[in-house]
């Protein structure tokens, strides 16, 4: 096991972990209600693009990351599962940024009006109830999961591993889930981005 890279401070790390998660909720609440009127000089739906790319690298980074634990490569493990929540952090800014420029986009709305007529419905078929499924789970687990990763993090950072791996049981899925759905999320909607 490695040498805990951070002094243990609960009522701090508590502080800490719950501020950053409710801040990151609220901003996003709050900012998904607004829209920019920016006229950009390239396709804002690159936000997009970037957040799926990065939820299928974090999405690797967990697996990789599985895989050099359980191989007993610590140091490895620790770098990698640094990197994800690296990316989560990029992911969240893109997020924001595409959502404040670009707003939001319904599934099956080929002519891009916010309204899905019953022809746009029908044309979408049962993919939109596959879609919103997908939607539908992975918006209230991706609120969820950020403080059970902050706190999963803290307690390996601070050499407390047997608590590490019992927040892992929990942390691990759910935050895979959330990665992996972030991408099929995106590959089904891309195409209804006006």
């Amino acid at each position: 096991m490695l040498a805990p890279s951070l002094q243990k401070n609960d009522a701090k790390a508590r502080i800490f972990i719950f501020t950053v998660s409710i801040v990151v909720f609220v901003a996003v609440v709050i900012l998904s209600k607004v829209k920019l009127a920016v006229n950009l000089p390239f396709d804002i739906h690159v936000f997009a693009t970037f957040n799926a790319i990065i939820n299928g690298t974090v999405a690797v980074l967990l697996v990789a990351g599985l895989f050099s634990v359980k191989q007993k490569k610590y140091e490895l493990h620790k770098k990698i599962m640094l990197a994800a929540i690296l990316l989560s952090v990029l992911f969240l800014l893109s997020y924001i940024a595409h959502h404040l420029l670009a707003g939001d986009t319904r599934y099956g709305d080929l002519n891009h009006d916010g309204i899905l007529s019953d022809e746009e419905k029908l044309s979408a078929g049962s993919m939109r109830m596959v879609y919103y499924f997908l939607l539908i789970t992975h918006i209230p687990l991706a609120g969820i999961i950020l403080p059970f990763i902050l706190f999963t993090a803290y307690r390996a950072l601070i050499g407390e591993y047997s608590k590490h791996r019992k927040l892992t049981r929990f942390t691990w899925p759910v935050w895979f889930y959330v990665a992996v759905t972030g991408v099929l999320v995106y590959w089904m909607i891309h195409p209804y981005y006006g």
